[in-house]
């Protein structure tokens, strides 16, 4: 009957002693692979206890892994090529092994059951052709891995951690790919071609290359039976390898997805409270997490987060994907018995150097461009934090901590000079501490002290004034938010910070807190409640952005607008957008003023940073070009049409945007402009007067 011949051996010339020996060395490749699983697993539980929840809400958390593991979606995100290659190598690989699956329960379990196989007709025909096509796109996947590996040779994967284990990685998947068509192509030879064979089209037009090249039927068994061995031991060798080596990554990966911190890098874990001053941060690979050490066994080498990280683009001495690896193998060498060294200092034998570690934006490209969650910037605080127990932060960063200690600001100056910005106003500006408010107005550090921001300030406060927003300020008793305190490791003087301010606020009788600095956004949104709650102190109030106040403004119709009649464009704040996810809102904010916005290339997420989170605007870095001039190079070289002016929406930016248009001869090209002086603009346009007017403006 049809049905009976519809169907192929799968032991076809192996023979009984054969087909004994392969299920004794696949017993053994999944021994081997057991162990090595549940040795690695194993390791994790020797790790200190994560802060946060990793487990909660599993099956959501499975969910969304397996549903990134088949979209491939983080692969996509700034390499289209490398998205499809890698589309094709998980696709092509699940279809694999899921027909392999298919294939022993046919043989090992429903056979010996039944005594039949479902193995033939129609579902041998429809499997042949998925096997087929879906293997095909694996071999053409692992194909482009090997071009652009080899022949493009390109830049992000390769690095000091790239060896043997990567060549033979991607080798060894095409070796499996190529040879399994060719095993099938030879038993389609030696059993003369049978008719419905043409479903496995690529094995069919292999098999006509070699009867084409004067391939016998008999030739073709006798090397099918040579082709069979050598696939079924390459493919048992790399399924035993699999936790010993790179190929982990395909388990470990998948685990770190499932494991993710939804705010990671947002929130820092808090100092365990029954650390003494010498145990803080890392001083040994004990001091690792067992999600800390996942992420180190779950990285790719696959260099997204070094091609993205803005520190290694201006020639410092950071690449994260390195300082990851380099953990991992110091972890490594400790377990094997291997001498233990300082993890971060200023000498030459630490595992990783301090220098690397100041020149750290704190902005979390890194973390954006991980495909598989790796979350690099709490390694980093960890790092950080023992960098500040040691006493071996920059000098500049020392002294930036003492005036914040000393004076609640990093500019040294008395408190009681924070509110003086607001002399220059001919409206008085309320005091929250005095009055009932619905928008309590946390001003922030550099619009209160920085001559150039004060003009932020004065832009919003004018704003806020004429579109009848009630709303205060804390005056002299508002203290340094402490989201970057906290990112350079002093997290002792952030809990002070946040005791305070927290404290300050509860005094006060409001509904919301607007930010000016997207910092003081992230850190009040994602941190204050949980250290406050801790601390004693009442911190559940919802927070926003000045950018998200003038939008629901604008939308109101509380603010006149104007016309400002130019071309402008936007630059992402790391903390506002890649943080936090604000990307429209500024947007909209700027196209109501009537401006003709034009985007850079690297927007939104992908946002380039301005050099000055995680403490560098208190550095002076030696470094070939600062961020924030390759960021204005790219506003006027790259950008589809020069802009007059690049807009801001965050006082570090703008203080580190007016320093590179001066270093990196900006000056003549591109004026450096808040969104809220756009819109001081946009009312005076409407006005009929200039921003030189009787009223403070953003020009004041």
């Amino acid at each position: 009957m049809l049905l009976q011949t519809v169907t192929r051996e799968t032991f076809w010339t192996i023979g009984p002693v054969g087909e004994a020996v392969f299920y004794f060395l696949a017993a053994v490749a999944v021994l081997v692979f057991s162990y090595g699983v549940y040795e690695r697993f194993a390791r994790y539980t020797k790790g200190t206890a994560d802060p946060f929840e990793r487990l909660d809400d599993l099956p959501a958390r499975i969910r969304r892994a397996s549903r990134l593991l088949v979209s491939n979606e983080a692969q996509f995100d700034r390499d289209i090529y490398a998205g499809v290659m890698h589309a094709f190598i998980v696709w092509g690989f699940l279809t694999l092994l899921i027909g392999t699956t298919i294939l022993a329960i046919d043989i090992d379990i429903y056979r010996r059951v039944t005594g039949e196989s479902f193995f033939v007709g129609d579902f041998y025909l429809s499997y042949s052709l998925v096997m087929d096509a879906l293997g095909l796109l694996f071999v053409v996947g692992v194909g482009m891995a090997i071009y652009r590996r080899y022949r493009v040779r390109e830049e992000r994967l390769w690095g000091k951690h790239t060896g043997f284990e990567d060549d033979a990685f991607v080798w060894t998947l095409f070796a499996l790919g190529v040879g399994g068509y060719v095993t099938e192509a030879l038993r389609i030879v030696g059993t003369d071609f049978p008719p419905f064979e043409t479903v496995s089209f690529v094995g069919y037009f292999v098999a006509g290359v070699f009867a084409a090249g004067g391939m016998s039927a008999g030739l073709a068994e006798t090397l099918y039976t040579w082709a069979w061995w050598s696939h079924a031991i390459l493919a048992l060798v790399f399924v035993a390898a699999i936790p010993y080596a790179k190929p982990f990554h395909m388990l470990s990966s998948f685990a770190n997805i499932v494991t993710h911190d939804e705010k990671a890098g947002l929130r820092l874990p808090k100092v365990p409270e029954h650390l003494a001053p010498d145990e803080i941060g890392y001083t040994s690979a004990a001091d690792f997490s067992w999600r800390q050490m996942l992420d180190m066994d779950a990285c790719t080498k696959c260099g997204r987060c070094s091609s993205a990280c803005p520190a290694k683009a201006s020639g410092r001495n950071l690449d994260p994907r390195d300082v990851i690896l380099d953990l991992k193998a110091y972890r490594e060498s400790v377990d094997a018995g291997g001498e233990e060294v300082d993890i971060i200092a200023d000498g030459g034998t630490s595992v990783i150097a301090s220098e690397s570690m100041r020149s750290c934006m704190s902005c979390m490209a890194c973390m954006d461009a991980c495909p598989v969650d790796i979350e690099h910037l709490t390694h980093f605080t960890e790092m950080n934090r023992r960098l500040t127990e040691t006493g071996q932060q920059p000098e500049q960063v020392q002294e930036a901590m003492m005036n914040v200690f000393q004076n609640g600001n990093a500019f040294g100056d008395p408190a009681r000079k924070r509110p003086d910005w607001v002399s220059d106003l001919d409206f008085e500006v309320p005091d929250a501490r005095e009055e009932s408010v619905e928008f309590l107005w946390y001003v922030g550090d550099y619009p209160s002290y920085d001559e150039r921001n004060q003009r932020v300030a004065k832009a919003l406060a004018r704003i806020f004034h004429e579109s009848g927003v009630s709303y205060g300020i804390l005056y002299e008793d508002e203290a340094n938010d402490g989201n970057d305190v906290r990112r350079v490791g002093e997290e002792g003087l952030y809990e002070m910070l946040v005791e305070d301010n927290a404290g300050a606020m509860a005094d006060c009788d409001f509904e919301k807190i607007v930010c000016t600095d997207p910092h003081s956004y992230n850190t009040f949104e994602n941190e204050y409640p949980e250290m406050a709650a801790e601390l004693g102190v009442e911190f559940d109030y919802p927070v926003f952005h000045y950018t998200q106040v003038l939008q629901t403004l604008v939308g109101d119709g509380r603010l006149n607008l104007g016309s400002v009649d130019r071309t402008v464009t936007y630059h992402d704040p790391c903390h506002l957008g890649r943080y936090n996810g604000v990307f429209e809102t500024p947007r909209d904010v700027v196209r109501a003023t009537g401006a003709d916005l034009v985007e850079m290339p690297r927007n939104r997420k992908d946002s380039f940073c301005c050099g000055g989170g995680g403490g560098g605007l208190w550095l002076d870095q030696d470094e070939h070009t600062k961020p924030s001039e390759e960021r204005l190079r790219e506003a006027t070289e790259d950008t589809e049409r020069v802009p007059e002016q690049f807009v801001v929406a965050c006082p570090m930016c703008a203080t580190m945007y007016e320093d590179g248009r001066k270093t990196g001869g900006f000056e003549d090209e591109l004026e450096i402009v808040d969104v809220s002086e756009l819109v001081v603009e946009a009312l005076d346009a409407r006005a009929g007067a200039s921003s030189a007017g009787t009223t403070p403006s953003a020009a004041d």
